[in-house]
C-alpha cells in the first residue's frame, strides 16, 4: 500500500497528482488509464481541501493507494472537514448548466464516469472516499 498525507491546501494538489501518477505508473498503469484516474483523484481531493476543509492548511488529507492485483487498484482519500452525503447525491442536469452557465457541478458525475466504484462515507469523525478502478 502507497501512502501520501498533506495539508487540505490547493498548492499540495500538483503534490497529490505527481503521487498519484507515480505510483501507478510504477503498478505499470497505461498513460491513457492514468490520465483519467489522476483526474478523477484530483476532483476529489480538490472537493475536500476546497469544500471540506475549506482550504485550511492546518487540516490533513490522506490518500493511499492499494494494488490489489488482478488489474484492480482502490483509493482511499481521509479527512476531518465537513462531511458529504453522496446518497443525496444528484447528478446535474446538462442542458441546465450549460443554458446558466455555470461553472463546476461536474465533477462527482465526472469521478463516477471515470471510476468503476465510488463510495463516501463518515465514520469516527472522519470522511472517507473509497474508489475503485479496474483497467
Amino acid at each position: 500500500m502507497h501512502q501520501f498525507k498533506t495539508s487540505c491546501a490547493k498548492e499540495k494538489l500538483k503534490e497529490i497528482r505527481a503521487f498519484v501518477a507515480e505510483t501507478l505508473g510504477n503498478m505499470g498503469v497505461s498513460e491513457n488509464e492514468c490520465h483519467k484516474i489522476i483526474l478523477a483523484v484530483d476532483e476529489v481531493c480538490a472537493n475536500l481541501i476546497i469544500h471540506s476543509n475549506q482550504c485550511d492548511a492546518s487540516e490533513k488529507l490522506e490518500l493511499f493507494v492499494e494494488d490489489h492485483g488482478d488489474h484492480c487498484v482502490i483509493f482511499e482519500i481521509i479527512d476531518h472537514g465537513k462531511g458529504f452525503v453522496y446518497d443525496s447525491y444528484k447528478e446535474p442536469d446538462l442542458e441546465e448548466i450549460i443554458r446558466s452557465r455555470k461553472k463546476g457541478g461536474l465533477g462527482i458525475m465526472l469521478v463516477r464516469n471515470i471510476m468503476d466504484k465510488v463510495e463516501f462515507k463518515i465514520e469516527k469523525n472522519r470522511n472517507i472516499c473509497r474508489m475503485m478502478k479496474k483497467f
